[in-house]
């Protein structure tokens, strides 16, 4: 069975639901896995080898409100860094 880190869910989770907040210039899969990248190499993993402890993980990360606001703080600024430093075709210059 594959190793999965869930907290690459969770970060995925709430960079959807907050994508229009971040203010992204370009929502394009180059710049959403940049941000991604970013925000997960500033957060701790949550390794799994059972995916049916998935939802358990994501629960708790949910119910902590503190864990949830670090997350959502650290994307929004992986959006900014990557807004300022964007590597895409897309790129207004």
């Amino acid at each position: 069975m594959p190793i999965f880190n869930v907290m690459e869910e969770i970060v995925r989770n709430a960079l959807m639901e907050h994508m229009e907040q971040l203010r992204l210039p370009c929502t394009c899969e180059r710049c959403i896995d940049d941000v991604m990248a970013l925000s997960l190499n500033h957060l701790p993993p949550k390794y799994i080898v059972n995916e049916g402890a998935s939802p358990i993980v994501r629960a708790y990360y949910t119910a902590d409100r503190q864990g949830a606001a670090n997350i959502i703080s650290i994307l929004f600024q992986s959006a900014e860094t990557v807004s300022k430093n964007q590597r895409c075709s897309n790129r207004v210059d």
